[in-house]
């Protein structure tokens, strides 16, 4: 990887949830020459604790801003001297962006513009977003307001005129044992017994934080503008996520919540035609790209997908079991974590 963040200044929207606190850790630890870096946030009791961990004292680069994504002002002023953003802010729990709509609209639309505004006044030169499964023909809210999210920052491209500024966004599925994810949910929840399942076929992709960290350091290092990176990652079936938590608990069956799936996509077929494989990504392609579609391709190897492809956590042929998780949930969640000898 040809990123070297040394001397640079990053700012991290939505910096205190859990792959913004991964993102700071990895800059620190690979970079320590970085020049400043900013964890924006509105969650002040969040940046209270991450600020113990990684004192100001201590890491001369870092900075807390208390701050919204909504609020324009407080970005462009954030914003001032920064070379590399990461838009990682965003309301994300399905049941509560569709009882509470606008609030959704507000942070993960109106909020996208604002940012791409933001960084275009202020000579930001590189723009990495974070997108979600969801986003890919979405049944919810929202993934319809990822979708949208996407489709601004993909289409600054094309509206910046003279600016070498670049936008680019990353795509992937369940961050294993990030805040409100299913795994850190069943382990709180086996101690009572009961492992509530939505839905017995339900299958998830499966990315670890470090695995999403490494994504967006590979688009802030080789996007030319307008990819959605797409990462090649197993699927779990949610039985045997109940299963390796908790064999011996009970497992109901409740039902499907609103705006829900069964099984989740990143790339669907009418994407087919722009998608081209990278060997450890999937790229889509803008259909509009400021640059030579040729010399991208001949630059990255990249091989066009057939007509028609479309990626499934369902139809998916690489996952994980039952075993595997168990292993996963030690070394990315908890590393005390145990069943009981008779399962």
């Amino acid at each position: 990887m040809n990123l070297d963040l040394n001397g640079k200044s990053i700012l991290i929207t939505g910096g205190t949830g859990s792959l913004g606190q991964k993102l700071t850790e990895q800059i620190l630890e690979r970079w320590p020459g970085v020049r400043r870096l900013v964890i924006f946030s509105r969650d002040e009791q969040k940046q209270f604790q991450m600020n113990m961990k990684w004192p100001e004292n201590e890491y001369k680069a870092i900075r807390y801003f208390v701050g919204d994504v909504r609020d324009y002002d407080r970005l462009v002023r954030a914003m001032q001297g920064i070379e590399y953003v990461i838009h990682a802010a965003a309301m994300k729990h399905v049941h509560i962006a569709e009882y509470n709509p606008m609030e959704c609209v507000k942070t993960n639309v109106l909020g996208a513009e604002n940012v791409i505004n933001a960084c275009m006044e202020t000579g930001v030169k590189n723009v990495v977003a974070l997108s979600t499964d969801k986003a890919a023909a979405p049944i919810n809210l929202y993934g319809a307001t990822k979708l949208c999210s996407d489709k601004l920052f993909i289409a600054a491209n094309n509206i910046k005129g003279w600016n070498p500024i670049k936008f680019s966004v990353v795509r992937y599925g369940n961050v294993m044992g990030s805040n409100g994810s299913v795994i850190p949910f069943f382990l709180n929840k086996r101690k009572e017994g009961k492992l509530p399942i939505t839905d017995p076929n339900m299958t998830r992709f499966n990315i670890s934080l470090q695995g999403g960290v490494d994504m967006v350091f590979h688009a802030m290092a080789n996007a030319w503008g307008g990819e959605i990176f797409v990462p090649k990652i197993p699927s779990y079936r949610i039985t045997d996520v109940a299963q390796a938590v908790g064999p011996e608990c009970e497992h109901p069956v409740i039902g499907i919540r609103p705006g829900e799936k069964v099984h989740e996509e990143m790339i669907t077929a009418p994407d087919s035609f722009t998608t081209y494989d990278l060997g450890k990504y999937y790229v889509i392609l803008p259909q509009q790209p400021v640059w030579n579609m040729k010399e991208f391709i001949e630059k990255h190897s990249a091989i066009k997908v057939e007509e028609g492809f479309n990626y499934n956590s369902g139809t998916n042929d690489e996952w994980v079991g039952v075993e595997e998780l168990r292993d996963l949930i030690r070394e990315h969640v908890d590393p005390n974590f145990k069943v009981e000898q008779h399962a």
